[in-house]
């Protein structure tokens, strides 16, 4: 499980959050690379349809929308639709997948206007409309817009001039909360405005767009600068960029203080996680990476531990703060309630 983490200031002293920001790519592979080019046939339907299809030894290729998609026959044949393997109202197979055979192959193919007939070598046959097939394709995948995602650092999001959602629009219309989703599915953070400066308020807001998550930290934590609870964020230092619950079975991420003892690798393989450490914190601690965000009463942070690291820098004087974990799967469920591609 993955949670959000949600800041509330409850005082007129200066709080300072900062966060950075990292991001995976990975490369796709080249298809025409992997599968060889034996044609067993090549089909090609009417010129208003513009499909034309091949089977290879290996796959079937289906040109069809402008689209050339790539499909296993074990695929095609476990993803069959018929009464008989698949229950329309569950959404669920009813096909073993295990007893497909792993070689098997269709014995013809045909089209009927927008339909692609699979005729398997026991007779069965498999329906697919063209439109489903390029919806569900690899390739058509690809396609699909989605909820965009920025990779930003503090120019870009300050260029950006992200206005943060009033409270009452935020609680009371879908507007409001459409707008502040589609700021936190963007950036991985998104502000409130106007919160009253109430654990209850806060909660109240959380609830709106998840289920908050008990932890050991109880299911809304509240807290002011307090050494004897044993952890730095309670005290007024300094807190470098981190997420939290690293500790968990389902943490949010990474985490620097709260890295247990390395001792299930031998030395070699501890030098290179070093080694790579290293690397991150440099990324994480360019200036140009960090956000400096002064929260004050009435302001409410909501942080995506996947994308944004937060910390603090040290202060002085008294200060109060309230927030929870919330649960990925809910707050991104509400999201696509709202139409949202999340």
């Amino acid at each position: 499980m993955w949670c959000h983490r949600l800041f509330h200031l409850q005082s007129r002293l200066q709080n300072l959050l900062k966060g950075g920001v990292t991001c995976w790519a990975l490369q796709q592979p080249n298809f025409k690379s992997l599968f060889p080019l034996g044609i067993h046939g090549h089909h090609t339907a009417s010129k208003s349809l513009n499909c034309a299809w091949q089977q290879h030894e290996d796959h079937f290729e289906l040109q069809y929308a402008n689209t050339v998609m790539r499909f296993d026959y074990v695929w095609l044949r476990d993803h069959c639709r018929s009464a008989s393997c698949y229950n329309s109202k569950t959404h669920q197979r009813s096909l073993d997948t295990a007893s497909v055979d792993l070689c098997i192959k269709p014995k013809t193919v045909r089209l009927d206007e927008t339909t692609l007939f699979f005729t398997w070598p026991d007779g069965h046959v498999t329906r697919y409309d063209l439109e489903w097939l390029v919806k569900n394709s690899y390739e058509g995948q690809k396609q699909k817009i989605i909820q965009p995602r920025i990779l930003w650092n503090a120019e870009i999001y300050r260029q950006a001039q992200v206005t943060p959602v009033d409270f009452q629009s935020f609680l009371e219309t879908n507007e409001g909360l459409k707008k502040f989703l589609q700021n936190f599915l963007l950036y991985g953070i998104a502000f409130v405005e106007n919160v009253p400066p109430t654990q209850e308020h806060t909660e109240k807001l959380a609830e709106r767009i998840s289920l908050i998550r008990e932890t050991i930290y109880g299911r809304m934590w509240y807290f002011t600068s307090d050494f004897s609870r044993g952890d730095t964020a309670y005290t007024k230092l300094a807190l470098d960029r981190h997420t939290d619950t690293t500790y968990f079975q389902e943490p949010c991420g990474y985490n620097n203080y709260d890295r247990a003892v390395i001792n299930t690798v031998p030395y070699d393989v501890v030098h290179r996680w070093y080694t790579a450490h290293r690397a991150l914190t440099v990324e994480l601690r360019r200036p140009e990476n960090e956000l400096w965000v002064k929260l004050k009463p009435g302001r409410v942070l909501f942080i995506d531990n996947w994308r944004v690291l937060h910390g603090r820098e040290s202060f002085t004087g008294y200060r109060q703060l309230c927030g929870c974990y919330l649960t990925r799967d809910d707050v991104l469920n509400t999201a696509r309630l709202l139409g949202l591609q999340a």
